[in-house]
């Protein structure tokens, strides 16, 4: 009864040791496969859409609620995303105003200090190095450790008739 129990159990192939091998692989195999599976769960976020489709769900309505749930924190952190870009869209508004607004007055404080210059360069000695602006601007220096432009220095050249 017993020999006739062991062959019944396992089959007509009770015996067959391929089969054993075959079987043992499957399972270290489902087992591995299984334990990542838990590995990369632990290691997602709550949030995450992924967690959605590895449950198991009793019933639609349960499924309906849970994926009701990550729309609605989905769709919440959309309107936080929405809301940072408009605000980062207004601050950068505001500053490209300012810029405008500093070139503008700048371009006119260059303009007038242009007049200054064609308006005074006629009253400037023709003897004194001042008298050629371009030259001035030429030999004139920026300095990066002062922030100043290093300009030289006004000398008036007298020339004597014999």
């Amino acid at each position: 009864l017993q020999m006739l129990e062991r062959q019944v159990v396992g089959g007509e192939q009770a015996k067959n040791k391929d089969l054993k091998e075959k079987r043992k692989r499957r399972k270290k195999y489902a087992d591995e496969r299984r334990m990542q599976l838990v590995a990369a769960l632990q290691q997602s976020n709550e949030d995450s859409s992924d967690w959605v489709l590895l449950n198991v769900y009793d019933s639609i309505q349960e499924e309906v609620r849970a994926k009701s749930k990550l729309l609605e924190k989905m769709q919440e952190k959309l309107r936080a995303a929405e809301t940072e870009i408009k605000d980062l869209q207004s601050e950068f508004e505001l500053e490209k105003i300012d810029y405008l607004g500093t070139i503008r007055r700048l371009e006119r404080d260059l303009l007038l200090f242009q007049q200054l210059l064609d308006q005074v360069q006629s009253l400037v000695r023709r003897d004194c190095n001042y008298s050629n602006l371009e030259k001035i601007k030429r030999e004139s220096v920026w300095d990066e450790e002062t922030g100043c432009w290093k300009i030289p220095e006004p000398v008036v050249q007298k020339t004597r008739l014999p």
